[in-house]
């Protein structure tokens, strides 16, 4: 008997292996979402892998000394706004709004909020693992960036190929100063992480104004993380005008072609009104209860019922006088010096016959490195590739879209009082990071064997910045001044 059955377990068995190459034939088929959603998968777990592996034992085993996020979502486990017993002592006291007699979490607090059952599940701030948690989230950003890349080449907006939307998707997570960022874990590292999955996230169904209300869904939790997020929702404004205005009159995909001023005027004279506004309502009502959230927020605070941050005016700070000085968070006063920084700073040298006394090869200002040094792919936005083709008049209409979007957030981070420190590298450039990639594979430059040295330039360096930033062992490749005046090398 047991001869009889062995054959056909051994038929049973060859004829499932045909099946099981059929189904994963029909999973991995070109062109299908589950193949988009496997390569998306396999993205995220690579570089989830390579930020824990290089984060370490004290990142993914302790929480980290700046746990403002668990300690917000700690304060609200127990009915309050405020830290009931004031900073712990590990925080070093460090940003933090003291008013009324009460301690008080800055920070925008979607982060929190995604972290709150986790904590509660810990017990304690101490006991949850923020450091872990944010990276975690790190691989969300390049795997969902890899999804609006090839939504983007779906719909003929882009020329890139399948394995140069994963190669981008990988150069985002490891070629930007997203890589030291998303290794750090603190509260202001944690905060561009979140922003920069949400953001992803956001293009992907923003595109097409394809799902208004999500899409305000997810402008409204980057709000919630990084106020600048809020500009970005000019990209679905634009695409829902474009899609209203395709709805009212079909005809092929985009903005008219020829000059701007006449494409638009034709764009806006052919706008279904009636879905325009649908579009527009639903985008507008999840971001109109983010803006309710914080006003309430304020007002149960500090007595200011104001939809907008302004708690970082009141940190116990040495700049808090700068900001009261200059008119607040924003200000011309401070665009010089954050250029300075995003353009111009480069790693110091030792002195002449002074190397030994230096401590290394080189130093790096922890105002951070300029943006072309980490990296020199960003040169490829600057000749995009004429839009000539067949589908030109849909790729610049999603090219100018997608660089206005970037720069609105850009010229706002250059206009803040902080330019960062501290940091290996321009960390505020994560703000917009997903839109230039997006520009870098709609603007169709060839990716040839400069732009595979350029990539190796900037893996390599930020590569060395996620390795050693705010290291012990590593201190010596860095500059500090906690006065923050000394930006370039002194005589």
């Amino acid at each position: 008997m047991a001869t009889s059955e062995n054959p056909g377990a051994s038929a049973g068995s060859s004829s499932s292996k045909p099946a099981i190459r059929t189904r994963w034939s029909s999973w991995t088929r070109p062109d299908t979402r589950s193949r988009r959603l496997l390569l998306a998968t396999a993205v995220y777990l690579f570089c989830t892998g390579v930020f824990a592996v290089v984060a370490g034992p004290d990142r993914l085993l302790r929480h980290t000394p700046f746990n403002h996020y668990a300690l917000l979502a700690d304060a609200w486990l127990h009915g309050r706004q405020d830290l009931a017993h004031g900073p712990p002592p590990y925080t070093q006291n460090n940003d933090f709004v003291e008013f009324g007699g009460k301690t008080y979490i800055s920070f925008p607090p979607f982060p929190a909020v995604l972290m709150l059952p986790l904590v509660r599940l810990a017990g304690t701030p101490e006991d949850f693992r923020d450091g872990q948690f944010v990276i975690w989230l790190a691989g969300v950003a390049p795997a969902a960036l890899l999804l609006v890349l090839e939504k983007l080449r779906r719909t003929s907006r882009s020329t890139r190929s399948e394995l140069q939307n994963v190669a981008l998707s990988l150069l985002f997570a490891f070629g930007t100063v997203y890589f030291f960022t998303a290794v750090e874990g603190t509260v202001w590292f944690a905060a561009l992480v979140v922003a920069a999955a949400l953001q992803a996230l956001y293009l992907l169904v923003a595109l097409d104004a394809e799902r208004p209300l999500l899409a305000g869904a997810l402008i409204g939790c980057a709000y919630l993380t990084r106020p600048t997020m809020l500009a970005t929702s000019v990209f679905f404004a634009l695409e829902g005008l474009r899609v209203s205005s395709v709805a009212a009159d079909p005809s092929p995909r985009g903005a008219p072609a020829g000059t701007w001023l006449p494409a638009v005027r034709a764009l806006v004279s052919r706008v279904d009104l009636r879905a325009l506004v649908r579009r527009y309502a639903l985008f507008a009502a999840p971001i109109l209860v983010s803006f309710a959230i914080v006003t309430w927020m304020n007002w149960t605070r500090y007595g200011r019922p104001t939809p907008l941050y302004f708690d970082h005016e009141l940190l116990n700070v040495a700049w808090r006088s700068r900001m009261a000085r200059w008119g607040g968070m924003f200000s011309y006063h401070f665009l010089g010096k954050n250029l300075g920084v995003a353009l111009t700073s480069l790693p110091w040298l030792p002195p002449k016959g002074d190397a030994a006394v230096f401590g290394a090869p080189f130093k790096v200002n922890e105002h951070g490195l300029a943006l072309w040094f980490t990296t020199p792919l960003y040169f490829w936005l600057l000749w995009p590739k004429r839009f000539d083709d067949p589908s030109g008049p849909s790729r610049r209409w999603v090219y100018a879209v997608t660089a206005v979007s970037a720069a609105i957030p850009l010229a706002m981070d250059l206009l803040y009082q902080n330019t960062g420190w501290r940091q290996f590298g321009y960390r505020f450039s994560n703000d917009y990071a997903a839109l230039l990639f997006v520009l870098l594979a709609v603007g169709a430059r060839p990716m040839g064997r400069l732009f595979a040295l350029a990539s190796a330039w900037s893996v390599a360096w930020n590569l060395f910045g996620a390795v050693t930033f705010d290291k012990i062992a590593f201190d010596r490749f860095y500059f500090r001044d906690g006065s923050q005046n000394i930006v370039y090398q002194p005589d």
